[in-house]
């Protein structure tokens, strides 16, 4: 089963996530099978690829509670 989900970057007290398509049994930082954009806590910014998140979607790949908040957020979707 595949989730989009956040993978965590930056450094100590400086996050920095990627927003990815990861298969559930995979580690938060392991191997990622798509890459759909970013999120940066700090600067309150974030993008993601709209046509390919929604292809995503309509294939069935379900977001975290957290990524579909940030969804929610944006009004894109």
């Amino acid at each position: 089963m595949l989730k989009i989900r956040f993978k965590r970057g930056g450094r100590k007290k400086q996050p920095f996530y990627r927003i990815v398509v990861m298969d559930v049994k995979t580690k938060r930082d392991g191997k990622v099978l798509e890459e759909l954009g970013f999120y940066d806590p700090i600067r309150k910014t974030f993008h993601i690829n709209r046509e390919r998140t929604i292809k995503r979607l309509a294939n069935g790949v379900q977001p975290t509670e957290v990524v579909k908040n940030l969804l929610r957020r944006s009004s894109k979707f």
